[in-house]
């Protein structure tokens, strides 16, 4: 195994491309992207001399842990995918993230974000969850990303339910394959306070098949645009609105003349 120390950055070659008559140490200090994927790293050691680092690559590893990254008050993008990692935790001193990727790793609950007032981005799709387990939102997280989060992919991690995340106010893409939705009234539900929401994909679910589901969400999302990978025509919407609006007009025409014959039997006699 590995460990990301500053003497393993400084050896690594295409990682510094500075004029050779700099110092290392000024090198490091002016790094802004750092790319580390696929390279056995285990444990992040202190590289806090990057101190300007923006993007920072960890993906495909075998680290177990978050830790000293809190030097990295500049950070925007950190990606940590396809690892070992069980806790999200170390990460409240990242004012600036604006992307965080945790796919594939072993992570039971979402937490630990609090104080990342900037965070557009969250992936922790496929995380390998216990048999029998799904993952879990803190709402305390929820609370603080309410504003900020605009894009969230939690994609196969057995979710049988979304009406948790309605607090996430400006959402604009959900990606949710996959796990184990089955009711169309909680879908209609969380989308009624979505009402900036224009891609969602839920394909692999158990609600796909509910009758007329596309129609039913389609008609309660004004904003919506994409469906399961496919484009919603204005037409199509336009359509199933007034025809939705012609059916309760019928209805409540129904509801008029039965309430009519019960006031008043002789009229119809």
């Amino acid at each position: 195994m590995v460990r990301l120390t500053v003497d393993l950055i400084a050896r690594s070659k295409n990682r510094i491309k500075s004029q050779r008559e700099e110092p290392v140490v000024q090198c490091l200090k002016k790094l802004t992207h750092l790319n580390f994927s696929n390279r056995n790293i285990d444990y992040i050691d202190d590289i806090s001399l990057c101190k300007n680092l923006n993007v920072l690559y960890l993906y495909d590893n075998s680290i177990t842990q978050i830790h000293n990254l809190e030097f990295a008050s500049n950070l925007t993008h950190l990606y940590l995918q396809n690892n070992y990692i069980s806790c999200i935790e170390n990460l409240t001193a990242l004012k600036k993230l604006q992307k965080l990727y945790l796919s594939g790793n072993y992570i039971t609950v979402i937490e630990g974000l609090e104080g990342l007032e900037v965070l557009r981005e969250l992936h922790v799709d496929s995380q390998r969850l216990p048999s029998g387990e799904k993952l879990l939102f803190d709402p305390r997280t929820l609370q603080s990303l309410a504003k900020s989060l605009l894009v969230l992919t939690i994609s196969n991690n057995n979710i049988d339910e979304l009406r948790e995340l309605a607090i996430l106010e400006n959402l604009t893409q959900l990606e949710a394959v996959d796990n184990k939705l089955n009711y169309i009234e909680d879908l209609e539900f969380i989308l009624s306070k979505w009402n900036k929401l224009w891609k969602l994909d839920l394909r692999g679910n158990p609600v796909c098949h509910s009758t007329k589901y596309r129609d039913r969400l389609i008609i309660i999302s004004k904003t919506l645009e994409i469906l399961d990978g496919k484009e919603i025509q204005e037409m199509a919407r336009q359509f199933l609105m007034n025809w939705k609006a012609s059916k309760e007009a019928k209805k409540k025409m129904k509801e008029a003349v039965i309430n009519d014959q019960f006031l008043y039997p002789h009229l119809y006699s």
